[in-house]
């Protein structure tokens, strides 16, 4: 069982996913709430994206068991360059804790952010960032 800081704890139980959810976590570091959240998921699935080589690598390692049950991936991208694989089915639900590209340290780079998650996303997906109680939800951009 993955051990998460109450406030990791707080983000986590405030996520309104299912086990069948598929969902996107941008910034995981070293993956310990995309572990907590894959750990809940039965049929769904969670891929957690860092920009850092060295945070993907922690957080692939420790989620070793919950990658081998296909229940969630690590992937070494920024936001701002997110791409799909072509057989990758879209996510309905995103979260982002401490990410300056969305929540407005970096207004630019969040523009980018926003319309690549939009990309990856279902129609009526929802994103969620910290900072309010204990999230806030932001709209998706959809053209």
């Amino acid at each position: 069982m993955t051990r998460l800081s109450p406030r990791l704890s707080a983000i986590v139980a405030a996520l309104p996913f299912q086990p069948d959810s598929r969902v996107l976590e941008i910034g995981c570091g070293p993956g310990a709430a995309a572990r907590a959240v894959a750990a809940r998921l039965t049929t769904g699935h969670l891929l957690a994206i860092d920009r850092s080589r060295a945070a993907v690598a922690q957080a692939r390692a420790a989620a070793a068991d919950e990658i081998a049950a296909g229940r969630m991936d690590v992937r070494h991208t920024a936001v701002e360059d997110l791409t799909l694989h072509p057989d990758e089915e879209p996510y309905d639900l995103v979260f982002a804790v401490r990410v300056g590209a969305l929540d407005g340290r970096h207004p630019v780079a969040g523009e980018r952010a926003l319309q690549r998650i939009a990309l990856a996303t279902t129609v009526d997906a929802r994103l969620f960032i910290d900072g309010g109680d204990p999230l806030r939800e932001l709209p998706i951009p959809r053209s």
